[in-house]
């Protein structure tokens, strides 16, 4: 095993979750004006609602079926009696649907923030690189479905599952699970670990309130009025 699998797949995971946390917390503390989603509806509604609710329907159904998926025990599945054939199909169609509705979502977002010149004139380079960045991350996770659809045996899942879970409870060898893994996964796992460590720089914060609060999800709409 290299030295750049080791330092990638080893070590960087701990510097963004670190970086995600503290940064996070060092943010609420010191910047709670900017601790804020920036809503654009006031600026530009087009196709805001739309783009909205496609998103963040498929990425909340992405980041969900990630966590269950990589950090489920294989033990757990062995015992409910499901293959990792069988896993790994359901990870396919799941990911491939739910990953094309937060595309087509994403796209509308990504759309309005660069075409209108109020929006654009509004956001910062840092509103712009995380659309972008989730955008190639998204790109780089679904071109894994061809890869995925060349061998289904779950072998490649598996240890992709294996190195989630050494690195959540801190076991060394985590990166020699990954050493052998197609690029393409590689690619997407960087790209995904390194959307945590520019999470608390970008408006993408405002994720820790909807989190911390349950009522948040059952909260009324904001109401804009029309001219």
């Amino acid at each position: 095993m290299n030295t750049f699998n080791q330092f990638f797949f080893g070590i960087y995971p701990y510097i963004c979750l670190s970086v995600f946390l503290f940064g996070s917390l060092v943010r609420f503390e010191r910047e709670q004006y900017s601790w804020k989603s920036d809503s654009s509806q006031l600026i530009y509604r087009g196709q805001l609602r739309l783009g909205n609710i496609l998103f963040h329907t498929g990425i909340l159904a992405i980041f969900g079926g990630h966590l269950v998926g990589l950090l489920t025990p294989l033990w757990f599945w062995d015992l409910l009696g499901v293959s990792h054939s069988a896993k790994q199909m359901v990870a396919i169609v799941a990911g491939g649907v739910f990953g094309l509705i937060t595309l087509a979502g994403l796209i509308i977002l990504i759309r309005r923030r660069f075409q209108s010149d109020r929006l654009a004139a509004n956001s910062t380079w840092r509103d712009k690189l995380v659309l972008i960045w989730i955008l190639i991350t998204l790109l780089l996770g679904l071109s894994t479905i061809f890869v995925s659809l060349g061998h289904t045996d779950g072998h490649e899942m598996v240890q992709l599952m294996k190195w989630a879970q050494h690195i959540v409870t801190f076991r060394g060898e985590a990166a020699n699970y990954i050493a052998d893994a197609n690029i393409l996964f590689k690619l997407h796992v960087f790209m995904g670990m390194t959307f945590f460590l520019i999470f608390p720089f970008t408006r993408m914060v405002h994720v820790w309130s909807g989190f911390a609060s349950v009522a948040y999800l059952g909260r009324a709409w904001q109401v804009v009025r029309r001219r």
